[in-house]
């Protein structure tokens, strides 16, 4: 019966799905929030049911231009009317042309196109292993990692990130990394051994708490890889194309990876991922090696090249480090206002976060600004990232803190 859409024997057709009901249909692996939404513009969501959000989460830091950006619609309408897919096994001319461009502004020699975060981190702990193995050093293959860390959900990216909770349930888990302590530089330099093909790290941990690597550290990390030989994998998933202010965070840092791996902000909400390299770190990966069916198609390129087009425009990042600094200074004033609950104000660039008091839970505080019409995301190290779209208005900005205040005045007090 194939094509047929006939129903199943003896097994009932679905039932539309009930207004304010989950759908048993889709696989519950998120605790979503009850909430629909319909369409979006700029900084602002709207449900099915006519609310109207606040978006300072931009899906994860993934929509950098806030939404419906008429560039990025402009560039999908035009490349979607002319061609989608074709796969890797021809030439892909926005591919040419994204990574010449990427090359132009970064460290990079050579850029694979993948679809997500963790297709990236896979495929630059691929190359870094390839890297030794074909310099004559195939024993030279596991990674150092960093505790905290979220580097993806496959199976060897949830071993590079180590998170018991994420890795319970899934056999045993994927040899070759070597975890330290977030900032523990003896236990780093203990860790290095004669096994040790990299050290990958990202210059702020987004999902373990929105917790930033000192630029003097990363300094060090460049200089402890080239004395011993070893790979510098930066993962900016979370942390690139602007959100911090510079193009790529490490670029704080006045250093260089030999290795980046880059995704969410890159596609402005379209998904596409990408990894960057040097061509000696990129020497081992010939034909055959790596691959991916939909990396790289000409949708992702179009919209990816629209979204650099608009964050190398001058005076951008400019205008992005002006907001951060308002932004800063709002949070540092609720700071101020909640002693009793905020501990810390941390993050780079418009990759904020309000470090909680042991006795709130951020998912009490994401609770309360959902009740304000404030969308915000959680996070480990008991924070909540504060994640605005790159281009937010100094208005939404303003309104955003104090949607924020009400919902801490909401969280304090149900603890009084």
């Amino acid at each position: 019966m194939s094509g047929s859409h006939a129903a199943k024997p003896g097994k009932a057709q679905p039932a539309a799905p009930s207004k304010g009901k989950p759908f048993d249909a889709v696989m519950g692996t998120y605790a979503r929030q009850d909430i629909v939404f319909a369409r979006g513009e700029g900084s602002w969501l709207y449900t099915t049911s006519g609310d109207k959000y606040l978006d300072f989460g931009s899906g994860v830091a993934v929509n950098a231009l806030g939404h419906a950006h008429p560039r990025l619609i402009a560039a999908l309408t035009a490349q979607a009317n002319k061609l989608w897919h074709t796969s890797n096994l021809y030439r892909v001319e926005g591919q040419e042309v994204l990574a010449e461009r990427l090359t132009e502004l970064t460290f990079a020699d050579r850029v694979f196109f993948c679809n997500s975060g963790a297709e990236a981190c896979e495929g630059a702990i691929k190359i870094a292993r390839r890297y030794q193995y074909v310099s004559g050093h195939p024993e030279r293959w596991r990674i150092i990692t960093f505790r905290g860390a979220f580097h993806g959900r496959t199976l060897t990216t949830l071993a590079a990130g180590g998170n018991e909770k994420y890795l319970e349930g899934f056999g045993p888990e994927a040899d070759g990394f070597d975890h330290v302590a977030f900032g523990d530089h003896e236990a780093l330099e203990k860790a290095i051994g004669p096994e040790t093909a990299a050290i990958m790290i990202e210059p702020i941990q987004g999902e373990g708490g929105v917790r930033q690597v000192p630029p003097q550290c990363l300094v060090g990390l460049r200089e402890l890889c080239d004395k011993h030989g070893l790979l510098l994998v930066l993962d900016e998933v979370q942390t690139g194309v602007g959100r911090t202010g510079k193009l790529f965070a490490h670029e704080w840092a006045g250093i260089t990876p030999d290795v980046m791996a880059v995704a969410k902000g890159l596609g402005g909400g379209f998904p596409v991922g990408a990894i960057l390299a040097t061509a000696e770190a990129a020497k081992g990966m010939t034909a055959g090696t790596h691959g991916s069916t939909f990396g790289g198609n000409p949708l992702a390129m179009s919209v990816a090249g629209a979204v650099l087009d608009v964050v190398t425009e001058s005076g951008f990042l400019d205008d992005v480090r002006t907001r951060t600094l308002r932004l800063k200074q709002g949070l540092a004033s609720l700071k101020d206002q909640f002693p009793d609950i905020v501990e810390e104000v941390r993050g780079e660039g418009l990759l904020c976060g309000l470090k909680m008091k042991a006795r709130v839970q951020p998912a009490d505080v994401v609770k309360a600004a959902n009740a304000e019409k404030l969308l915000l995301v959680g996070a480990g190290d008991n924070t909540v990232r504060i994640l605005p779209p790159l281009n937010v208005t100094d208005a939404d900005l303003s309104e955003g803190v104090e949607r924020l205040s009400r919902a801490l005045s909401r969280v304090s007090k149900t603890l009084s």
